[in-house]
């Protein structure tokens, strides 16, 4: 469950420069991954069914540059999203769409890995459905890409339960692997930006 960031984070993400501005959120402890398990902070992402949709990302969003230096990653993220720190992951999020990045030691990722991960995460997130993983190539370098869907817990008033579709993308550099998972409700088209901000992600 995503919460409000605090405000000096809120502040801080916000007074950047519009395009090229940076935020530096603390630094965060990282974890060696036991085999055919999530690095710690790749648990799946799952929508909250009592938060407001939310829609598209408009082709006139601004982006700012997040810069997290204990993950040792930066990326591109939409102005005005919220940024909460989480241990070693970070989360990007405005309502529903969300966005979550993790890092922590560990050997550089495989399809067969990447699958075995998000079978163990089918046993314990009910609803988790994920699909074939496959080796990408991204302007930071290659990566396993694999997508799932999650369904959220029913909304206690009206009982409805909101279905998040999720790229996930792992990426290895130097001892360090990061999970990268960009989350949008059934129904949003975010597929533009998501392109560009995993196209954005860095090594520090």
């Amino acid at each position: 469950m995503l919460k409000k960031a605090p405000p000096l984070l809120l502040i801080a993400g916000l007074l950047l420069a519009s395009g090229c501005g940076s935020s530096s959120p603390s630094q965060a402890t990282s974890s060696t991954a036991a085999a055919g398990a999530a690095p710690e902070g790749g648990a799946a992402l799952s929508a909250d069914a009592k938060s407001a949709a939310t829609g598209d990302i408009p082709d006139t969003q601004n982006f700012l540059t997040l810069r997290a230096p204990r993950l040792r990653v930066a990326m591109l993220y939409p102005e005005g999203w919220t940024l909460q720190e989480h241990g070693s992951s970070l989360s990007i999020a405005d309502k529903n769409n969300l966005v979550r990045i993790s890092s922590s030691g560990g050997p550089p990722p495989t399809a067969v890995s990447v699958q075995a991960q998000l079978a163990a995460l089918g046993r314990s997130t009910p609803g988790l459905q994920a699909g074939p993983a496959r080796s990408v190539a991204l302007k930071s370098g290659p990566a396993v890409k694999t997508t799932y869907t999650t369904q959220s817990a029913p909304n206690p008033v009206t009982g409805k339960q909101v279905t998040l579709t999720v790229d996930r993308y792992e990426l290895a550099h130097a001892g360090r692997v990061a999970i990268v998972d960009l989350g949008t409700p059934v129904g949003v088209d975010n597929v533009d930006a998501y392109k560009r901000m995993i196209e954005s992600f860095k090594w520090l």
